[in-house]
């Protein structure tokens, strides 16, 4: 048995688990363990697990999983481990950085993480509803009032549907509360369950506005854990450049655990 340090950081109620792994001294091959570690009741308790690890041509890597073990892009994971990251020295303002989804981009600015996000080339429309990969697939749809919406039963329901098999969907209901400003509620494949926030999801969010009525960014997002907001530039037909998904992320406490 061993000591691990680690950090926890959150990025608008989004909560994740940060180590420091430049010296190898986490074996992530043992999903196991990170299932663990993620779990609220018999671990340290997260959204997410997120090792820095060295790499030759960028920065640093990220290497990021979700609770149950799968791995994908995550948008405020990114941002905090690039805060994270600024905290160990690694980075200064700026920074070039790896993940699953290929090299990113990320600027800090008043204490706002600016992380430029992957361009997307298609939206999909799903009857009245839209399907947008932001680095992770995102099935949104538009609803009169959000707070009356059972994400958990819903969400799951459109999650787990036969037209998203091959790995499921994450799904995201918004309210317009204005052409620029979205309230959006979010449940995630991984967590398998509603998360206070989802960067990937309100990115998604964002541009299916876009997509929608040719509303120019930036788009201010609410979610139940803060204010979020996503600039993009609109490529005709449907695609999006410069995607910018911007807000806090902040630590939590550091602490200790065996393994």
């Amino acid at each position: 048995m061993s000591l691990l340090k680690f950090s926890k950081y959150e990025g608008t109620g989004n909560d994740f688990i940060m180590v420091d792994n430049r010296d190898q001294n986490m074996d992530y091959t043992n999903l196991d363990l990170v299932k663990r570690l993620c779990d609220r009741k018999f671990g340290i308790g997260s959204d997410g697990l997120i090792l820095i690890e060295n790499h030759d041509s960028y920065d640093f890597e990220m290497i990021f999983f979700n609770p149950d073990g799968s791995q994908s892009l995550c948008g405020n994971g990114s941002r905090c481990a690039v805060k994270f990251a600024h905290s160990l020295g690694i980075v200064a303002e700026e920074t070039h950085f790896l993940t699953i989804e290929g090299p990113l981009y990320a600027f800090i600015q008043e204490d706002m993480v600016h992380l430029k996000m992957p361009d997307v080339n298609k939206v999909s429309s799903i009857d009245k509803d839209w399907f947008i990969n932001t680095g992770s697939p995102h099935y949104v749809r538009l609803v009169s009032d959000v707070e009356s919406v059972d994400v958990y039963n819903e969400g799951r329901d459109i999650r787990y549907h036969s037209n998203f098999s091959t790995g499921g969907t994450n799904v995201n209901f918004m309210q317009l509360l204005n052409p620029q400003h979205i309230y959006v509620r979010t449940y995630e494949r991984g967590v398998e369950n509603e998360t206070l926030s989802c960067g990937t999801g309100v990115t998604a969010a964002a541009l299916a506005i876009g997509y929608r009525s040719g509303q120019n960014s930036p788009v201010k997002i609410s979610t139940k854990g803060g204010e979020l907001s996503v600039d993009f530039k609109k490529q005709e037909p449907q695609g999006f450049t410069d995607i910018y998904l911007i807000g806090p992320a902040e630590l939590v406490y550091e602490g200790s655990i065996n393994i």
